[in-house]
């Protein structure tokens, strides 16, 4: 059973910039799509980004494009996604998430198909 393990989180400034980390454990990472979703308080759970097992075609929500980038790095089985020039919208508990399945562009934007999550990390940025 794969287990994802987060760390990253933390306080920043509005601007500043911060990385996540996500161990994938158990398993190798080159057996499933990875992605980055997010959930503020009182709101659903977002897609942040998402990238395929080859790491290719990486695709990010609007709201993220060109300030967040995510990658991996297959020899150490993490994922990470890189948090710059942020906001205090993008203020959120961060999630990695895992699936074995082959998805379409549609549907790798939901939260349902994928079958593994950490424990999420909070990311806070104050004004």
């Amino acid at each position: 059973q794969v287990q994802l393990v987060e760390s990253g989180g933390g306080l920043v400034q509005a601007g500043g910039s911060l990385r996540l980390s996500c161990a994938v454990r158990g398993d190798t990472l080159r057996q499933y799509r990875m992605a980055w979703f997010r959930q503020a308080p009182g709101k659903e759970r977002e897609f942040v980004g998402s990238t395929n097992r080859a790491g290719l075609g990486i695709y990010y929500a609007d709201s993220v494009k060109g300030r967040f980038t995510m990658s991996k790095d297959y020899a150490a089985n993490m994922v990470y996604l890189q948090l710059n020039s942020l906001a205090p919208e993008d203020a959120a508990v961060y999630y990695c998430a895992a699936t074995s399945k082959f998805l379409t562009t549609a549907t790798m934007t939901t939260a349902a198909p994928y079958e593994h999550w950490g424990q999420g990390t909070q990311v806070t940025v104050s004004s």
